[in-house]
């Protein structure tokens, strides 16, 4: 089977509060993007499940990997035969972009329809959530207000048909916790869900990402890169999740050659999933 795992943005991302459980409650938006990974998998006769990765080089070994986890849960599960799974990464790591997560959910998707587990939506979004708080999301993918750790999904009804995205990932990884180490909890005063119904032009002064002040202050490049996104013409701006893809809404049509200006940076544009 062949899966195309695709990443996310998020849209404003309020730290709220430290649960008893050491996590934390977010109120984020999550809108799936453009830019894939490639997953395959093909069933085996015999001998265990294997995973090979190219593409973008991962820090961690294969069997933590979060496709061998979603794997290890669907066969505690049903008893599934041993794979062969090929994974191309595509999505920079370390970004916000939940290609991780993408790839586990996906993983989960895939297997339930290949080996007729029969779970439905709901199901397998419980099984995400033992994989990761973003995971839940990419069940579904679409639109959604995540509370809770980010598990906890409302769908949204949006309309950006008139925008697409310019992203931008330079060479700094941030790692979750490092961002959650530079931010305090606060409860706001309105919700973004209701904040979002505001003209797009007025986001960039209430649709926050907590994570951004310190980390641009950690790593500058995150704040230029934004800046001159806002500069080229972007009716919205914001790091995405944790850092350190930066990403600027424009009107559709007005995105040009703008890969000139960020030097060696990953870069990509396309539309929004809405």
């Amino acid at each position: 089977m062949l899966l195309f795992p695709n990443a996310k943005i998020n849209l404003g991302l309020r730290v709220l509060e430290k649960r008893p459980d050491g996590f934390h409650n977010i109120e984020t938006i999550f809108l799936p993007i453009q830019l894939y990974d490639i997953l395959e998998f093909i069933e085996k006769r015999k001998g265990i499940t294997t995973l090979n990765i190219t593409g973008i080089s991962l820090e961690t070994e294969n069997s933590d990997n979060l496709v061998m986890k979603a794997w290890q849960i669907m066969n505690k599960k049903f008893h599934i035969p041993s794979i062969t799974i090929h994974l191309h990464k595509l999505i920079p790591i370390g970004a916000g972009l939940g290609g991780g997560s993408a790839d586990a959910a996906f993983m989960l998707k895939g297997l339930n329809e290949y080996f007729n587990c029969g779970c439905n939506h709901d199901q397998l979004k419980n099984l995400a959530a033992e994989l990761g708080s973003d995971c839940p999301f990419f069940i579904d993918n679409i639109p959604s207000l995540g509370t809770g750790r980010g598990e906890v999904l409302e769908p949204l009804a949006m309309s950006l048909e008139e925008y697409e995205l310019f992203l931008v990932k330079p060479g700094i990884h941030v790692s979750t916790r490092e961002a959650y180490s530079g931010t305090i909890p606060k409860m706001p005063e309105r919700s973004l869900k209701l904040l979002i119904q505001n003209p797009i032009n007025e986001w960039q002064q209430s649709v926050i990402n907590d994570f951004e002040l310190a980390v641009c202050l950690k790593h500058p490049e995150i704040q230029s890169i934004k800046s001159r996104l806002l500069e080229l013409g972007a009716v919205y701006a914001s790091m995405t999740g944790s850092g350190s893809a930066v990403y600027g809404v424009f009107k559709t049509g007005e995105i040009d050659n703008h890969q000139a200006s960020f030097g060696d940076c990953f870069v990509c544009r396309g539309k929004l999933f809405v």
